[in-house]
């Protein structure tokens, strides 16, 4: 080979190796049923129907601590006007566990819901992300 075509050649290494070792450090967000996190995301926080948030929030959970970063739109969520919506983002909390540290004092107030479901499965999320049952510390 001539000394041209092998530099041509070096030269589509070099950026094959950049732009392989780029799209490497590039973070691949969490996906549930072909769908990623950032679409579950805006459905949480602006669909109008309560089932699409209530669905929005099932699928976070099934990413589990893939999803941390959901955890500040998850911790708005907690005053959702709807049970049904509240009640899964309990349990997206407690499947992201202990990267969900954030929600803890909005966990908290959640043990006080109106909604006894909410309440104990807020209770289940503090369990797994603190470790520490927060009914057994009040008595």
């Amino acid at each position: 080979m001539n000394r041209r075509c092998l530099t041509w050649l070096a030269a589509v290494a070099a950026s094959l190796t950049l732009a392989t070792s780029a799209a490497a450090q590039k973070p691949v967000e969490p996906m549930v049923d072909g769908r990623p996190l950032s679409a579950y995301l805006v459905d949480l926080a602006e669909a109008a129907a309560p089932l699409t948030r209530n669905a929005a929030a099932y699928s976070i959970a099934r990413m589990g601590p893939a999803a941390k970063s959901a955890v500040p739109a998850l911790i708005r969520a907690l005053h959702d006007p709807e049970a049904a919506v509240r009640f899964p983002v309990c349990i997206a909390l407690r499947e992201i566990g202990p990267d969900a540290k954030d929600a803890v004092p909005a966990l908290k107030e959640a043990l006080e819901d109106r909604n006894d479901d909410v309440a104990s499965m807020a209770r289940r999320a503090l369990i797994k992300i603190t470790g520490e049952d927060p009914w057994e510390s009040k008595n």
